[in-house]
């Protein structure tokens, strides 16, 4: 499956915004930008994080799935996503997600094999904090990654498992000189339906 096309996903987002009579001031709220940094993100200017995407896809009441293709997902007992195939999305400074249910309905979590590049200049650096409602349980599957929880920081290697209260500050970068690979299974609080 191919890429979202940054653009494309942008022009649906603005698109269901209207059809949801909702104004941008809203949606920016909803999202936690202020109006300028929602109206560069809907006008496909500024990157889209998954975190904005899920937020963006609560308010407008369709699943995420829906943003980044245009499709709604149609498969309703079980998803069978082969190696090496999914949704392919790349955010955030070059890590890649391959969304490995994306044609599932009814979703009380978004499983995604990522891939974070090793960035030499990134290792002593603080490392980025997201903050998304519910849960995220990450797996090591190769490569060495550096959690970092609020003020807490962890290593982890392949077979490490670290889950988590996502809507607290987390983020992760790649170390020992080479990318991380790791499972991600973000869940919904409350078991709401994705």
């Amino acid at each position: 499956m191919d890429e979202p096309n940054i653009k494309e996903v942008a022009e649906r987002i603005r698109l269901l915004r209207e059809d949801c009579d909702l104004t941008m001031q809203e949606m920016a709220d909803a999202t936690g930008r202020t109006v300028q940094e929602y109206a560069a993100q809907e006008s496909g200017e500024q990157d889209l994080s998954f975190t904005f995407l899920y937020k963006c896809a609560k308010v407008l009441g369709v699943d995420v799935i829906e943003l980044l293709t245009g499709e709604t997902p149609h498969l309703k007992g079980y998803s069978l996503v082969r190696a090496g195939e999914g949704l392919a999305i790349k955010r955030r400074a070059g890590f890649e997600y391959l969304h490995k249910a994306p044609h599932l309905q009814g979703k009380l979590a978004e499983p995604f094999v990522v891939t974070a590049p090793y960035i030499e200049e990134a290792q002593d650096q603080p490392i980025h904090l997201s903050y998304h409602k519910g849960m995220e349980l990450d797996f090591v599957i190769s490569g060495q990654l550096r959690f970092a929880y609020e003020n807490h920081t962890e290593e982890l290697g392949p077979g490490d498992t670290v889950m988590y209260d996502s809507g607290r500050g987390h983020g992760m970068i790649a170390i020992g000189g080479e990318p991380c690979v790791f499972l991600a299974v973000v869940m919904n609080p409350e078991g709401e339906i994705i």
